[in-house]
């Protein structure tokens, strides 16, 4: 077996190493060559950067504004990147929440959640977490009630790395109490700037701060608009959502909606695993 790079794969991580040394920052390289603590703005300037380039989601498919690299070309991406000092990407929004947008969400909700993923713009957190559910997320507690065509959300959740800059989060929610534990959960896409969410972060010794707490608000709490009409099942395989480090397909059939400004993904038929 040859493990050498072809050619072909040489010139592609050539043509890498030199555009990520004429674009990365060198106050950025300099604080990831000496592990020095990253801004917000550090981290979302790179991200930038890499978007109008349009290697942001650089594990994308083409169809969704990708680069459609293979695995070796990915490889070589990361390995450059990391060699000339670049910053992590922030994996909520390109590599966790855009693929179940891609695989679940209607056109709607793709053309409108994409782009500003793609592009760096807009930073997504994750609301899996709670106090007393980490790893066992079936035993989660945060509920949302249906009311019309909106959810109210109400609950806390905890470890959200870098939520306090968070813009939009991703969260799993109590749709019902009925069957097992793991069919009453929903995955929705929340607003951070709604009303009645706040951040605050969780202290250790010494005095810094650690990935914090979103609460949700109480009654009436914060309407979320459905993304699918009122007669729509909840999925039945909701942990389908939450494995995104499984190459998830793009060509899932998902099923038509109403709400052209929807901000929840819940389609009426999600494939099983």
């Amino acid at each position: 077996m040859d493990l050498a790079f072809t050619p072909e794969e040489l010139a592609f991580r050539d043509e890498i190493r030199t555009w990520v040394k004429a674009n990365l920052p060198a106050e950025i390289s300099h604080k990831v060559h000496n592990a020095m603590r990253l801004t917000r703005d550090d981290m979302q300037r790179w991200a930038k950067i890499l978007g109008q380039k349009g290697w942001l989601g650089y594990g994308w498919p083409q169809k969704f504004g990708g680069p459609g690299w293979n695995a070796v070309q990915k490889h070589l991406f990361e390995e450059e990147c990391a060699l000339a000092g670049a910053p992590r990407t922030v994996p909520f929004g390109p590599v966790m929440v855009a693929p179940v947008i891609m695989a679940f969400g209607n056109e709607a909700q793709q053309k409108r959640f994409l782009p500003g993923i793609a592009s760096g713009d807009v930073w997504w957190s994750q609301g899996y977490s709670e106090p007393g559910s980490g790893s066992d997320l079936a035993s989660l507690k945060t509920r949302a009630e249906r009311v019309g065509d909106t959810y109210i959300v109400n609950g806390q959740k905890t470890w959200t790395t870098l939520g306090q800059y968070g813009e939009w989060i991703f969260c799993l929610v109590r749709t019902s109490t009925e069957g097992k534990p793991q069919t009453g959960i929903s995955f929705l896409l929340i607003d951070m700037k709604s009303p009645g969410i706040t951040v605050r972060p969780i202290m250790r010794f010494p005095l810094k701060t650690r990935p914090g707490v979103v609460r949700l608000p109480t009654e009436p709490g914060m309407r979320c608009f459905l993304s699918t009409p009122c007669d729509a099942p909840i999925p039945e395989k909701p942990w389908r959502f939450i494995t995104p480090a499984v190459p998830l397909p793009v060509d899932v059939p998902v099923a038509s909606t109403t709400s052209p400004t929807a901000n929840v993904v819940a389609p009426t038929s999600c494939p099983t695993v």
